[in-house]
C-alpha cells in the first residue's frame, strides 16, 4: 500500500521532480502509518494482497469474458423473433463468508449483461435477468468458485496471524 499511496502522490503532482519524489515518500509514510494504526492495516495485509493479485487479476479476466459472453447472449436475445424475453427475479443463497466477497459478486452480477443485484441481504442475493436462461447456475457460477478461494486465503492468513498473537 505504501508504493501505492507513493505512485498516487507522484501521479497526482503531475511531473516527476526528485523534490516530488522525496516528499512523496514522507507523506505516503505517514499515510501508511496512519492506515496501519486506525485502520486495522498490517504488512500482513500487503502480504496477502501480493499472494492474491494473481487471482485478483485472473477474477478480472474471467469477468471481462462473461461481460462478453452476456453481451453477445443479450444481443441475441433481444434479436430474436422466435422468443419472447421472459423477465424473471431469482432469489439464491450464497456460501461465502465474507461481506467483500458477497459485494464483489453482486457487482460482477450487475456488470453482466442481462441481469442486475436488487438486493443483497445477509447471505441471500436477488437478482433481476431478462430471461431465465440467464440466471441457470448463478449460485455455483465461476465467480463463486474464484471468490471462495480467494476467502480460503484470507482465512489461512488470519488463523496465522491468531497463532503468532497466542
Amino acid at each position: 500500500m505504501y508504493i501505492v499511496f507513493l505512485l498516487l502522490w507522484i501521479l497526482l503532482n503531475g511531473q516527476f521532480t526528485w523534490e516530488i519524489f522525496f516528499f512523496g515518500i514522507v507523506i505516503a509514510g505517514a499515510m501508511y502509518a496512519f492506515i496501519c494504526k486506525f485502520l486495522d492495516y498490517s504488512i500482513e495485509t500487503d502480504i496477502l494482497i501480493v499472494r492474491k493479485l494473481p487471482y485478483i487479476l485472473l477474477y478480472i479476466l474471467v469477468l471481462i469474458w462473461e461481460i462478453i459472453k452476456a453481451n453477445v447472449g443479450a444481443i441475441q436475445l433481444a434479436l430474436s423473433y422466435r422468443r419472447e424475453i421472459d423477465p424473471v427475479i431469482v432469489k439464491f443463497k450464497t456460501d461465502l463468508k465474507t461481506d467483500v466477497a458477497k459485494v464483489v459478486l453482486a457487482n460482477s452480477i450487475t456488470l453482466t449483461p442481462g441481469t442486475i443485484t436488487v438486493a443483497m441481504e445477509d447471505d441471500e442475493l436477488i437478482v433481476h435477468a431478462l430471461d431465465v436462461d440467464l440466471v441457470k447456475g448463478i449460485d455455483d457460477s465461476v465467480f463463486v468458485h474464484m471468490l471462495r478461494k480467494m476467502e480460503a486465503m484470507d482465512r489461512e492468513v488470519k488463523k496465522k496471524r491468531r497463532k503468532s498473537h497466542e
